[in-house]
């Protein structure tokens, strides 16, 4: 038996001078070295008794220490954990109470109180800060690369990811050695990716867009990355002329469209420009090439599922559509009772494949409720397929509106919200009324005072008058998350009380 995985990323760039990484201040890391690396880490974790299906959890920031842990997690069999470098020690208890690893690596904030909760808990703690100091830095340096890769199975658990937790506690979702490497080849091929590629890489590495679909697909073709702490869009700009690639959420791009700098000779380099982890609005995707002369190509994934569908590398990039299956994976887009529905028609998006995690993590009940018996997989998405079979994202089927009796879906009435001059951007919630059960409300975001009857005006010739909403609030920005992703859970508890009292 082998380790796919590792022999896949890392195995056959031992030794390699090739280069990898390329830091902020000029520094380039070899494959090699970045091996050697993650030997050096490897061995620590056997020293500290990580055997083969521990969770490793980690809060660090992001550098390439952090990036090497994963392939020694990889290399030794252990279960990667990454987490939020936001989260709290009070939401860090929750974690390591779940998952229970062996090993806790962090940065030192809240020392004292993760230090009592590692002891209490039976967890080993060990430290890794920003400038690549830290307990286990320095234990990594005292020890000789671990030359040995233990054997994985396809099925073996690689890493467990935990969901945003949007409807209630956060569950861990358990992805397998195949999960990852077939999603990274076959993202490879799709999207044309060889070891002549340079990637701009500014995204987190604790959520799977950054760790699994950046790294692991450039790691799986020797590519090189340009390794960003956090993204700064006059960084990325100085990168781009020296890169051919970009993988970014949706705030990426427009918050690079509002720099000058950004230009078609800055962009010269490029080839491709990869969007996801949040939907893109049709005129970023319009704006951007009509600033660079490059379409945005526009794809959908999920924790559970890592990516599922992609628009066309070569062909059409429709956007306001998350384009089509990727190869070896099936969706459809199913009723209430996994029925699937004809052509044109919302219902819930439905996944299968190698790409399909195996389940969540202690919670047997909750994997259960999540597939059907066919074997696919529930995403809680919204979603429509349009005549050309391109599949359109239009919600979650928790921001779902039942409005006197009648579903009311979002994402129709914000695509025409923001197409109304001087609207930012906009997100539709429902929130308690005492005659319709629950009523639309538009949230807008707008950088200048706004007048509301055009909207008005726009959703009268476009929407039915259910869909309308009952009441407009403006805002300077819309609440998101490190992803990108508007947090409507946020809108809805602030405006819960509009319609009251009852």
């Amino acid at each position: 038996m082998t380790n796919p995985l590792y022999d896949a990323l890392l195995g056959g760039k031992r030794g390699s001078a090739s280069p990898f990484l390329r830091l902020m201040d000029g520094t380039d890391i070899s494959y090699g070295a970045f091996a050697e690396t993650a030997g050096r880490l490897a061995a620590v974790l056997g020293e500290r008794g990580v055997r083969p299906g521990d969770r490793v959890a980690v809060q660090a920031p992001k550098t390439p220490a952090v990036l090497a842990l994963y392939l020694a997690c990889v290399q030794t069999g252990a279960v990667f954990l990454p987490l939020n470098t936001a989260y709290t020690p009070a939401e860090i208890e929750y974690f390591l109470k779940d998952a229970a690893p062996s090993l806790f690596v962090f940065d030192g904030r809240g020392g004292e109180a993760l230090q009592a909760l590692c002891g209490a808990l039976g967890i080993a703690p060990l430290t890794l800060d920003a400038e690549g100091g830290g307990s286990l830095a320095d234990a990594a340096r005292q020890s000789d690369p671990l030359m040995e890769v233990t054997a994985r199975a396809p099925g073996d658990i690689a890493s467990i990811l935990y969901t945003s937790g949007t409807t209630g506690r956060s569950k861990g979702a358990m992805l397998s050695q195949d999960n990852l490497l077939s999603n990274a080849l076959t993202l490879a091929e799709s999207w044309r990716f060889t070891d002549r590629d340079i990637l701009v890489h500014a995204l987190p590495i604790y959520h799977t867009h950054g760790l699994f679909v950046a790294s692991n697909v450039l790691m799986a073709v020797g590519g090189r990355m340009v390794f960003h702490p956090s993204f700064d869009a006059d960084a990325v700009i100085d990168a781009l002329p020296g890169a051919t690639a970009l993988m970014g959420v949706p705030t990426f791009y427009t918050r690079l469209l509002a720099s000058e700098r950004l230009t078609r000779a800055a962009t010269r380099s490029m080839r491709l420009f990869i969007s996801g982890s949040a939907p893109l609005l049709a005129e970023t995707h319009r704006a951007f090439e009509a600033r660079t002369g490059h379409r945005i190509l526009e794809r959908y994934g999920m924790t559970e599922t890592s990516m599922t569908t992609s628009n066309p590398y070569d062909g059409t990039r429709k956007a306001g559509t998350v384009g089509f299956a990727l190869p070896g994976i099936r969706v459809r887009v199913a009723d209430a009772a996994g029925r699937p529905l004809p052509e044109g028609e919302i219902g819930v998006l439905e996944v299968k494949g190698p790409n399909v995690f195996t389940g969540y993590w202690n919670k047997p009940d909750k994997t259960a409720e999540a597939f059907r018996p066919d074997g696919y997989f529930i995403t809680g998405d919204l979603s429509r397929v349009d005549k050309d079979g391109y599949v359109a994202i239009v919600g979650r089927e928790s921001d779902m509106i039942i409005s006197g009796g009648l579903n009311v879906y979002p994402k129709e009435i914000e695509a025409e919200i923001d197409a109304v001059p001087g609207v930012t951007e906009s997100a539709v919630i429902g929130v308690p009324h005492p005659d319709f059960g629950e009523a639309v409300v538009a949230v807008i975001a707008a950088e200048h005072e706004l007048d509301i009857e055009p909207i008005e005006a726009a959703l009268a010739e476009k929407l039915a008058r259910f869909k309308h909403p009952k009441a407009y609030k403006v805002i300077d920005s819309l609440p998101r998350n490190s992803m990108g992703k508007v947090q409507k859970a946020r809108l809805r508890e602030a405006y819960k009380s509009l319609f009251a009292p009852w």
